[in-house]
């Protein structure tokens, strides 16, 4: 299902969803992204019912979630795949190593039967001198015609003495060098093993992650595949939700209407010069310095103001001000000095106050703010900058706690942030 249907499945705008959705993070990221999104999302369906905002929500998660789980999944497949490479690499390394100890232990054998064999020989030479032989070489000695016969025969017998040793000696030395030979063929079998081994443990937890990701992957998917009911849900609430669309319409002119007639009727007060002292300054001066008002609420902002469109109704909703994030309970202040217009439950907007601030630039002036737990004023109280009004609730048409604040001139709502301080922290 692409994400416009799944958008008109949950009957809702899902704007936030962008290819930044798509991009594999890490577990913090996805987490902050979902957060954000389920936010945003949660401000665009306030007007929804709670079957549709439960779908809308549903569809986040899994949204958030799948990238994840098949990056993971690709990763764990890619591990299995180079892990068994390496299993396979490992065994035939293994199996080489033990072909060549094997060979070397065959070429020290036989070396070592050499020189025990040549050994051997010597012994005998030797033995047969002690026993007797000997004599005959005594002999072969005395039997010399001359002094040259004589030592011509002496060095026969030195050199039949020392052709025994030297070849003993090469042959022990040749021995030596067959036991290296084997002990670094056994060394490198060794090594070749725990290689194997290694690689068969690498294989084994690579398999292990390979379920698990196939798990959450498989998890993620039932997630989608009950998001992709949404449809017939959207069907089953089109009557309910287009009725809180008109009603939001409808009291949002309600508030419109009267905040009009104030702004006339104060108008009407600054021409005739009549004032009272519950009744701010006609005419409101803005500060020299600074943004026009304080922060209401110690807060973030989580959703912006303007129309949002929804694709499976064809209706626009105007968001009439900003949310702004904040604990159930935190203080609520008045953005300016004002006296109390509205107080009171009012529809989707819960309880929600006004504040007149008197004409500027021949306009009406007023704030308002939605959804509060509690309302610490009464219609008609002068209140001043900075005084406490409220508290930050989720009441009315409200996904969790914040504070809706809105900004009127002549009842019209206009852009908030052009009349608060830059950061929204």
């Amino acid at each position: 299902m692409n994400r416009i249907r799944i958008v008109a499945a949950v009957g809702a705008v899902l704007m936030l969803l962008g290819p930044g959705t798509a991009g594999h993070a890490d577990a913090r990221d996805d987490k902050a992204r979902l957060d954000r999104q389920l936010q945003e999302t949660q401000a665009t369906l306030e007007a929804a019912t709670g079957r549709a905002q439960q779908a809308a929500a549903d569809h986040d998660r899994a949204q958030a979630a799948l990238p994840g789980a098949q990056a993971g999944l690709a990763d764990a497949k890619g591990r299995v795949i180079a892990a068994d490479a390496a299993v396979r690499q490992a065994e035939r390394d293994r199996t080489g190593a033990d072909a060549a100890a094997q060979v070397a232990d065959q070429g020290y054998a036989e070396a070592k039967r050499q020189v025990d064999k040549a050994r051997g020989d010597v012994s005998v030479f030797v033995a047969a001198a002690y026993k007797g032989g000997g004599f005959a070489m005594v002999n072969s000695v005395l039997d010399a015609g001359g002094p040259a016969d004589l030592a011509m025969r002496i060095e026969y017998l030195n050199h039949v003495a020392g052709e025994n040793q030297r070849a003993v000696d090469e042959l022990t030395t040749a021995r030596m060098q067959a036991k290296q030979r084997s002990d670094a063929a056994l060394l490198a079998l060794r090594r070749a093993q725990q290689a194997a081994d290694e690689a068969a443990r690498t294989l084994a937890e690579s398999q292990a992650a390979q379920a698990g990701a196939e798990k959450a992957a498989a998890d993620v998917q039932t997630l989608l595949d009950q998001s992709a009911k949404a449809e017939a849900t959207a069907k089953e609430e089109r009557g309910a939700v287009l009725a809180r669309y008109e009603q939001l319409k409808a009291d949002s002119d309600k508030v419109a209407e009267q905040l009009r007639a104030q702004a006339q009727a104060e108008a009407k007060k600054a021409a005739g010069g009549t004032t009272t002292k519950k009744t701010p300054p006609n005419t409101v001066i803005a500060p020299k310095t600074g943004a026009f008002f304080v922060m209401p609420v110690h807060g973030w902002k989580s959703s912006n103001f303007g129309m949002r469109f929804d694709p499976v109704y064809k209706v626009y909703q105007l968001h009439a001000g900003v949310d702004l994030a904040a604990g159930g309970g935190q203080p609520i202040v008045a953005a300016a000095d004002g006296v109390v217009v509205r107080a009171g439950p009012s529809g989707g907007n819960g309880n929600y106050t006004c504040v007149s601030h008197g004409l500027y630039q021949g306009k009406g002036l007023a704030t308002c703010y939605a959804h509060q737990s509690a309302i610490l004023v009464h219609v008609g109280e002068a209140v001043r900058r900075g005084e406490l009004i409220g508290r930050v609730g989720t009441t009315g048409a409200s996904t969790g706690y914040h504070l809706h604040f809105e900004v009127r001139l002549n009842g019209t709502p206009v852009q908030p942030l052009n009349w608060l301080p830059a950061c929204l922290c």
